[in-house]
Formats: C-alpha cells, sequence, structure tokens
C-alpha cells in the first residue's frame, strides 16, 4: 500500500488567507508587504508573506507592526467578504467528503477515506482541492496528509505555502521527535515553558520520558495524552461540523446556509449556458437541503466576472423553500435584472440562506393551486436519486 493510500487524513490550510483575499483583486499589490488590521490602536488580523519576512505576525499591536514594516500597504478587513470565500471554500471541501472537520475560517480537516474510489488517492484529491480553491477563488491553500489529526496539522504547516506534503506512518517520529515540544497540537505557551523547565525541549525528549514521570508533572490526562502525541499517536476521528463560534463572530453562519458554486471551463457571455448551470447548481443545492431537511428564505447569486471583480445579489422570499424551481426562478430573476451586456463571466454561485427546520415551515395555500406540484416532483426525483444513483433524473435542459 503506497504512502498516499495510508495518509487519509488531510489538513487544509489556506495560505495568508485574510491578506489574500484582501489582495486577491488588486494586482497592483502583488509584491508589495500587506497587512490586514485595524486603526492605530487596533492588532494585525493577518499579513502577506513579504510583510512576515519582517516580523510582522497576526495579534501584533498595529503600532508595533508599523515600525517593523514601514513599507506595508494597511487593509482595513472585510468581514463579510471574508465570511463568503471561506463558506465557498468549505463547500468545495463537502464536495469531496461528508467528512470535514472545521477548526477555523480558514481550515479544516478532511477524511477523505470513503472518497478515494471515485476520485483516486489523497494526494490526488489535496491537488484537486488546491487547483479548484485557486481556481474559483483566486487564493491558494497548503494540505497536509498523514494517517491522524495532529499529524496532517504538522504536515500542512511543513507544506506552505501553497504546496502538499506527505507525512507516511513509517516516518512520524522521525519528523516529530526533533520538534519544540510547543509544535505539538494542543500545547500552549504555558505548557510550553512548563515543559521546557523541567528539560523537555523537544518531542523526543517527551517521547523518552516515562508516562509516570509526565502523570506526576502535568496530571493524569495530560501527561498521558503528550506521551501518545510524542509517538504519534493519535485517536482522535474527523467528526463533520462547523466552527460556529468563528463563523458567528464574523456574521456567516455555515449552518444557516447551503450553496455551490462552479468555474466555467472558458469565460462565457452565453446566457444560455449560464442559466444552465444555474439550474444545475440550484438543484445540488436545494437536494442538499432536502436530505438535510431543511428550507430557507434568502436566495443569494454570486457572479465572478473574467477580471475577478465578484458581486452578490439576494431576493427574500415571503415564506421558506427547498423546490428546485422556486429558488431557480429567483436565481434567474437576479441575474437578468443585473443586465450584463456581453460581460464574459467566470464563476457563478448559488446560496439559500436563512435555514430553518423543513416541518417548521406552514406553506399558504393559495387559491385555484394544484394539490401536487414541484414539490412533490422534487421529492419522487430524489427517491430515484437514492435508488439508482444522481444520472438516473435531471431536469430536461442539463441533458447532454
Amino acid at each position: 500500500m503506497s504512502d498516499s493510500v495510508r495518509t487519509p487524513i488531510l489538513h487544509v490550510d489556506m495560505d495568508a488567507f485574510y491578506a489574500s483575499v484582501a489582495v486577491r483583486d488588486r494586482p497592483e499589490l502583488a509584491d508589495v508587504p500587506v497587512i490586514v488590521g485595524g486603526g492605530s490602536r487596533g492588532v494585525v488580523l493577518s499579513a502577506n508573506y513579504l510583510a512576515r519576512k519582517t516580523g510582522v505576525r497576526s495579534a501584533l499591536p498595529m503600532t508595533r507592526a508599523r515600525r517593523m514594516c514601514p513599507d506595508a500597504v494597511v487593509i482595513a478587513p472585510d468581514f463579510e467578504t471574508f465570511a463568503t470565500v471561506s463558506s465557498s471554500v468549505m463547500e468545495n471541501f463537502r464536495q469531496i467528503t461528508p467528512l470535514v472537520e472545521v477548526l477555523s475560517l480558514d481550515e479544516a480537516v478532511l477524511d477523505v477515506r470513503g472518497s478515494t474510489r471515485r476520485l483516486g488517492p489523497p494526494v490526488e484529491i489535496a491537488e484537486r482541492l488546491r487547483a479548484t480553491i485557486h481556481d474559483e477563488q483566486g487564493i491558494t491553500c497548503s494540505v497536509g496528509l498523514a494517517a491522524s489529526m495532529t499529524m496532517a496539522k504538522l504536515a500542512s504547516r511543513w507544506a506552505k505555502p501553497d504546496g502538499v506534503f506527505v507525512c507516511p506512518p513509517s516516518a512520524v517520529t522521525t519528523m516529530l521527535h526533533p520538534l519544540d515540544v510547543g509544535e505539538l497540537y494542543g500545547v500552549g505557551e504555558k505548557t510550553r515553558e512548563l515543559l521546557h523547565r523541567l528539560g523537555l525541549v523537544t518531542v523526543g525528549d517527551l517521547a523518552h520520558t516515562s508516562v509516570g514521570t509526565l502523570r506526576r508533572a502535568l496530571g493524569d490526562h495530560l501527561g498521558r495524552h503528550l506521551h501518545d502525541l510524542a509517538w504519534g499517536v493519535d485517536d482522535r476521528q474527523v467528526v463533520a461540523r462547523t466552527s460556529g463560534g468563528y463563523f458567528g463572530v464574523l456574521g456567516g453562519d455555515p449552518d444557516k446556509s447551503m450553496g455551490a458554486n462552479e468555474t466555467f471551463g472558458h469565460d462565457t457571455d452565453d446566457r444560455a449556458a449560464i442559466v444552465r448551470e444555474l439550474l444545475r447548481l440550484t438543484d445540488r443545492v436545494t437536494t442538499r437541503m432536502r436530505v438535510a431537511g431543511v428550507a430557507g428564505r434568502t436566495v443569494t447569486l454570486t457572479v465572478r466576472f473574467a477580471d475577478f471583480t465578484t458581486i452578490t445579489r439576494s431576493r427574500t422570499l415571503p415564506e421558506a423553500t427547498d423546490i428546485t424551481q422556486e429558488v431557480y426562478r429567483q436565481v434567474v430573476r437576479s441575474y437578468d435584472a443585473l443586465g450584463l451586456q456581453r460581460a464574459r463571466i467566470r464563476l457563478v454561485g448559488v446560496r439559500v440562506e436563512g435555514l430553518v427546520p423543513r416541518e417548521r415551515v406552514h406553506r399558504q395555500l393559495v387559491l385555484g393551486e394544484r394539490d401536487r406540484g414541484w414539490s412533490e416532483a422534487d421529492r419522487a426525483a430524489d427517491r430515484v436519486v437514492r435508488r439508482f444513483g444522481a444520472d438516473a433524473v435531471r431536469p430536461a435542459s442539463l441533458l447532454s
């Protein structure tokens, strides 16, 4: 079995995420140091790699950062854009595997064991993700592959920037033991200082200290846990969940929306091709909503032009829905309302927001409305797909 196949845990980390998003539409900033942060009394949220070479790091006071890198361009954070890009990236992950554990706005762990038959070995999946994110979002990411979450997170650090690093099980101790103990996942500054005072500077020092000694010094649980990590033992499983606190701060909770986007093979201004893609994306999103048992009121269209300029337009329905045709109708209305004249488009996206449990939605009956309609048709199609596969039934306009 190849090393790649034995490393099905992927840790994906965006490269200088906030700075990359802030400057992606400003090519004049490509070769200058950039800092994203607040005013003179604020702190650094992120810095690109040119600024980092001068010592600037996140959480550094802005006054100090400006002294360290006086030539840097300072950009105010746009949290709404950050949340939108992050949500799209996480959606890319979920198209690979349902086992996505979001750690923060710009990183997640994926278990791709169930995806290899369909998409190839983990390293190919990693390269596919990197290419998709770069193409759709205009930013880069680094991916670490390993047999455990701890080693995958370390591997992504070794992959930076814009790379892939595979850490096979046979190389775990060789890679781990020379590191400072502070590099271990979950070891904070205070624990690192305590370990250093005990003479345990490297992970190897920790590994070759008896469990009993560590338990007496650090406590039963932490002593055992750190000894296991020092030998690469980490049995935690990837749990499909979002990082609610992080997204809550930024105003975009992935639990409250579902979406999908697609980059065209070639920039296009063909309305027929564009609305056909919007139907395909709408069908994908609403099918997921019905599987999850949710419905939503706000329908958002995303359009990215050839120059990477991106706009969104939202429409709010009188009541929540999970019906493909109702969502699609609003998406097309939003698109036509843009009044685009031969503008070449790179990417389109569809998102339904404000999701609530489907059983809480009570549709108002309309006089003369059929007893059965699009809702029943959608659910019948869902049953066919579950039994015969995704290609068994689809909207007629999507047939080749």
